[in-house]
């Protein structure tokens, strides 16, 4: 909400649930310092990059401690370098707090970069094409891995069911 700092908009989702103020307050800070926002706080939504804006968001959301994290394309609007900065804090944030992460994504390379299983999805009506885990790749991982024959060996094989996507269109 535009006439919000970061700070009150990440307590939203708390203060809807009826949670306490100053318990509000407390978890919201503890977010923001983990997707690294803490000095912003104060500032208002027009202040923010488009990187921030998604990392307040993230924040909201893990103020309710949810067991289910649901991301639509969070990173498509952002720049290679803020999307691969994200990226890796997500899973940062997936290791520490231990949540299922669905991530929906048009980008194979950020599919297999983020993901420990990918579901790849046919058009319309949308049928699985291919479920499979991500078992090559360290379970942290790197900007290094990106160039790694092994991460682009997963990126070729996920991308060769892509295909079957595109030709249905």
């Amino acid at each position: 909400m535009p006439w919000r700092t970061v700070l009150r908009n990440t307590t939203l989702r708390w203060n809807s649930r009826g949670g306490h103020v100053n318990d509000a307050k407390a978890r919201a800070e503890e977010e923001l310092r983990r997707v690294r926002l803490a000095e912003f706080g104060a500032r208002y939504p027009h202040e923010l990059s488009g990187g921030m804006k998604m990392r307040t968001s993230v924040a909201r959301a893990l103020t309710t401690r949810p067991n289910l994290l649901l991301l639509d394309e969070p990173f498509a609007a952002l720049d290679e370098p803020t999307r691969h900065g994200l990226q890796m804090q997500l899973r940062e944030i997936w290791t520490a707090l231990r949540m299922t992460v669905l991530f929906v994504t048009h980008s194979v390379m950020e599919a297999v970069f983020l993901a420990d299983r990918i579901i790849v999805l046919s058009h319309r009506p949308a049928q699985i094409v291919l479920d499979e885990s991500i078992t090559t790749l360290p379970p942290i991982r790197s900007t290094a891995l990106r160039t790694s024959i092994e991460y682009m060996n997963e990126v070729r094989r996920i991308s060769d069911a892509v295909p079957a996507v595109t030709e249905a269109l």
